[in-house]
């Protein structure tokens, strides 16, 4: 009997994923994805980007607004007999009457080192937490979120410049190759599942937008991992005389002045460690991004100004 993999997803981050998969030969018999969300004024409906793989690829998807107590849905996968589901950063909660649909159950691809970060923002959070490394975890969904056996762990490096776009971009290439031969030894049964240590356990809370305002008072380093993590949405951002300013890209810098002050007309600004950190790349509210020398010349941040007081 031919195999059947079913595969749940939804970010840009899935849709590497999804394509190596098919591109591989791998059977993908239906994709579930969240369904098309309409923009804020409404104008427009934005499809997922792993609904817009799926139709460039012609894979049949459905995009049910929830799993929970949906038994047209859990019929489907239950009548589709399906030997897999590979679950992506799918977004919706899968019900735990769900997860024996499939004869080798339900694996999730995970954007940490398990059993550290689970949870909804384990990109942001461990940059923003100065991790030296982070990776991808293969392992069995089971009713606890993130807490089921791990098959395997691929690691990657973190430095200080890398921001959440980046290394999500990597983590998912990362994936991309490495799920091929995961999926070939679940499907032979080779794969072994070993249990986490639930005790080491630390979770990664979704990421709210207030956390993105920056305090003058914390370390150079501290906020760079703020920027860094934080990017490219929600942001880090400042106020300043009733607007707010998300910075983009930054590097610690050696200024020493008041915490808060501009010390210099390229929006160079002290922190609290006797340093500083240099602004690169800035977004006014409502405006487009911009390299830090296009926005002072029309900008009325100006050295001695103290962003702490604004």
């Amino acid at each position: 009997m031919p195999q059947k993999i079913i595969f749940m997803g939804t970010p840009l981050f899935a849709v590497p994923i999804l394509k190596s998969l098919y591109q591989n030969g791998f059977p993908i018999s239906v994709v579930y994805t969240q369904p098309p969300q309409k923009s804020h004024r409404g104008q427009k409906i934005n499809k997922s980007p792993i609904q817009g793989i799926s139709e460039t690829l012609n894979i049949d998807f459905r995009c049910p607004e929830n799993l929970k107590d949906n038994d047209k849905e859990y019929e489907f996968i239950k009548n589709l007999n399906a030997d897999l589901a590979i679950v992506v950063a799918y977004g919706k909660i899968i019900p735990e009457n769900f997860l024996n649909l499939t004869n080798k159950g339900f694996i999730n691809i995970h954007g940490s080192i398990l059993p550290k970060w689970r949870g909804a923002a384990p990109i942001q959070r461990s940059i923003m937490n100065l991790d030296k490394e982070t990776g991808i975890s293969i392992m069995k969904l089971v009713k606890k979120l993130d807490s089921g056996p791990v098959s395997n762990i691929y690691k990657i490096k973190l430095n200080q410049n890398d921001n959440a776009e980046e290394i999500s971009e990597k983590l998912s290439l990362l994936a991309a190759e490495k799920i091929l031969d995961d999926v070939d030894n679940i499907l032979q049964n080779k794969a072994k599942f070993i249990d986490q240590e639930h005790s080491k356990a630390s979770y990664a809370k979704k990421i709210e937008k207030i956390e993105g305002q920056i305090n003058w008072n914390d370390e150079t380093l501290k906020i760079i991992a703020k920027i860094n993590g934080l990017f490219p949405v929600p942001g880090a951002y400042f106020n300043f005389k009733g607007e707010r300013y998300k910075i983009l890209k930054a590097e610690i810098g050696n200024g020493i002045g008041q915490t808060g002050e501009v010390l210099s007309d390229k929006l160079e600004i002290a922190c609290a460690n006797n340093k500083s950190i240099k602004i690169l790349e800035i977004q006014r509210q409502g405006k487009k991004p911009q390299k830090i020398g296009e926005f002072m010349l029309g900008s009325h941040i100006r050295k001695g100004a103290l962003l702490s007081n604004a």
